[in-house]
């Protein structure tokens, strides 16, 4: 690979009790602050078991789901500022680089 290589890291923190479990995902980049996001899973009644890891899994899901969303508000908010006001959409969803 030419060019430059910057190696980000995904740090991912679980905790279970009593059916409940949540996940705290921290993108690790390099530039302070670094962006985190949390998601949670609950053991439903109708569960016939408490697997713990099912609950990681889901927890885990929903909170680099949510890391990902706040990545692209970031995102998006960085290009506002470089673009500035220039009228062109330089929309940063999809394939197009911006």
């Amino acid at each position: 690979m030419n060019g430059t290589v910057t190696k980000w890291t995904v740090e991912i923190h679980l905790g279970e009790r009593e059916g409940s479990t949540h996940a705290q995902a921290r993108l690790i980049t390099g530039v302070e602050p670094s962006l985190q996001a949390t998601g949670d899973a609950q053991l439903s009644e109708k569960d016939p078991v408490d697997v713990p890891e099912i609950g990681y899994e889901l927890a885990t899901a929903r909170a680099l789901r949510a890391l990902a969303d706040a990545l692209m508000r970031t995102a998006e908010d960085d290009v506002e500022a470089v673009a500035g006001d220039e009228g062109e959409d330089r929309s940063v969803h999809g394939s197009q680089a911006w």
